[in-house]
């Protein structure tokens, strides 16, 4: 047994009053986005693509803890939003490269109560139905949703398309190439497998092909985060039964080796809004290719951000709108690149200020970095069993700056600045080989070099903090901390967009299911049987 166990079970009274650290990947943490759900960006991922190393791929997820069975109209993206993902490749902390997402909405029926509805291959007016509506025998009910648009879409009353912009460049120099081939319709959520038989075939059709190697996936989908939030936020009070080494937070060999979840994953059961692009490489470095790991420019910085006109104007029913007011330019609400920096490292008084700068002039809140609350803290939470470095804390400059082992070569270090940075010539991992512990555990092309859906940030996170990267801190228990949630409550996908499809409204309970059993919807209740006799069909 580690001589330390012992020390760290009599710490268990002051682990659990004392430390603030809180962790949702980006779920919520600063003010301004606590407001204003649809412009709050969850998490950010890059990584190269698992089948094919040649491309980039990009998921910008926002407005998390979407229940999936909240209706009736679900969860749209907001049209005043204008979502980015940016890419610098010349390690300034500014946007080389920009893709620019906006959303439209259409109500295709004016007259009908919720969003989507549809069963089967219709239902019709039955013989006695009220008089002075549609005639007896004709299609009242659609049938069920099957498709984005035209035959099969009829169901579809809410519905979104969007456009991509790719912007080069800064400033007055900037050129905007739009990307958009056709209509691109963003995928509804799943309500059910009534109004959706086949969600999985829907969700596919919103894959779509730009040209020049470029694709793009946007709708509801899985929230790939995971996490026991509510034994984070109730003070860390993390669940000792969770713990088989007796002390809470702390893994044992065999739990952290392992995929299972011994602590309640807390997102589970909950879908995300997702912005996903497939980019070749080459349209990403500066150098316009795909470039050898010995090149330092095959590392690039990724952040994303949600911006907002400056004034929201809004019109009367049945009024004309209003023309909005000169210079009326965006204003950022938030930005995310690395995960937990603005949920843990930025003191609160600063994270509406952190949200709405840019990555270039980081330096303002370096100090949160170099010396991060949340060290002492997890210190003092074992009662100093867990000792961690000194500050200035350098070993974390790889998150802020181009330096070893993510960036190779010798690249100007660039600013203090939060990007996601990817090495763009380390290939994929095989899922075989793949660690949710990315870099930590050998494993090069998970986090901090990009960030996989996979990748266990917060378990990462926790130790990197504890200073796993300092020579003599590499030690039981800094490097053995966790939350007991090592993986997703479903599989991901191997191939884009890599987030699994949306939960069904009908299959979870409502607000998520932790890890109780998803409750199963009755069979195939687009069936026959359940058309004609909707009130007592078994659904078979």
């Amino acid at each position: 047994m580690n001589p330390l166990r012992p020390i760290l079970a009599i710490c268990l009274s002051a682990f659990l009053v004392a430390p603030p650290a809180t962790f949702a990947a980006s779920h919520r943490e600063a003010p301004i986005t606590a407001l204003d759900h649809s412009a709050d960006i969850t998490d950010l991922f890059a990584f190269v693509s698992y089948d094919d190393p040649s491309k980039v791929t990009l998921i910008l997820d926002v407005n998390g803890f979407l229940d999936p069975a909240n209706g009736p109209n679900y969860f749209p993206f907001d049209p005043d939003i204008t979502y980015a993902i940016n890419i610098d490749n010349n390690n300034s902390a500014t946007a080389a490269v920009s893709f620019q997402f906006k959303f439209q909405t259409e109500i295709r029926a004016h007259g009908l109560f919720q969003g989507f509805i549809g069963a089967g291959n219709g239902i019709p007016v039955p013989a006695n139905a009220p008089s002075g509506g549609p005639a007896v025998g004709s299609i009242i009910i659609p049938n069920a949703i099957t498709a984005l648009d035209g035959t099969g879409s009829e169901g579809l009353s809410l519905r979104q398309h969007y456009t991509v912009t790719m912007v080069t460049g800064t400033g007055a120099s900037a050129t905007s190439t739009d990307l958009t081939k056709g209509t691109l319709y963003a995928v509804p959520s799943n309500v059910g497998p009534r109004t959706m038989p086949n969600y999985s075939a829907l969700a596919k059709q919103g894959i779509y092909s730009l040209g020049n190697g470029v694709r793009v996936w946007a709708g509801t989908a899985d929230d790939p985060f995971y996490i026991d939030v509510g034994a984070i936020f109730d003070t860390v009070n993390l669940r000792a039964a969770s713990f088989p080494s007796g002390v809470p937070g702390v893994l044992t060999a065999a739990q952290d080796a392992a995929s299972a979840n011994t602590a309640p994953d807390a997102l589970a059961g909950f879908n995300v809004n997702v912005i996903a692009i497939e980019v070749p490489i080459s349209m990403l470095t500066s150098k316009g290719a795909k470039l050898p790991i010995s090149d330092p420019a095959s590392t690039i910085g990724v952040w994303a951000t949600t911006s907002r006109p400056s004034v929201t104007v809004r019109t009367v029913p049945g009024g004309t709108p209003p023309t909005p007011p000169a210079g009326n330019g965006l204003v950022q609400i938030q930005r995310m690149a690395n995960p937990l920096i603005n949920e843990v490292i930025i003191g609160t008084g600063d994270k509406d200020l952190w949200s709405q700068t840019q990555p270039k002039d980081d330096s303002q809140f370096a100090h949160y970095a170099l010396d991060p609350l949340l060290a002492r803290a997890l210190n003092a939470a074992y009662g100093g069993a867990l000792k961690v470095p000194s500050p200035p804390r350098t070993d974390l400059l790889p998150l802020v700056q181009y330096v070893p082992p993510i960036t190779y070569g010798n690249p100007p270090a660039g600013p203090v600045a939060d990007l996601l940075r990817l090495n763009t010539a380390i290939a994929p991992t095989p899922a075989a080989a793949r660690s949710r512990l990315g870099l930590l555990a050998g494993d090069g092309a998970g986090f901090p070099n990009g960030r996989r859906v996979s990748d266990d940030v917060t378990d990462i996170a926790l130790r990197v903090v504890a200073g796993v990267l300092v020579p003599g801190f590499n030690v039981f228990p800094n490097n053995a901390l966790g939350d007991g949630v090592n993986s997703n409550d479903v599989p991901y996908q191997e191939t884009f967009p890599y987030v699994a499809w949306a939960h069904s409204g009908l299959e979870i309970p409502s607000g998520g299911t932790g890890n109780s059993a998803v409750k199963p919807a009755p069979p195939n209740l687009g069936s026959e049987d359940c058309v004609k006799n909707p009130l007592s069909c078994t659904g078979k």
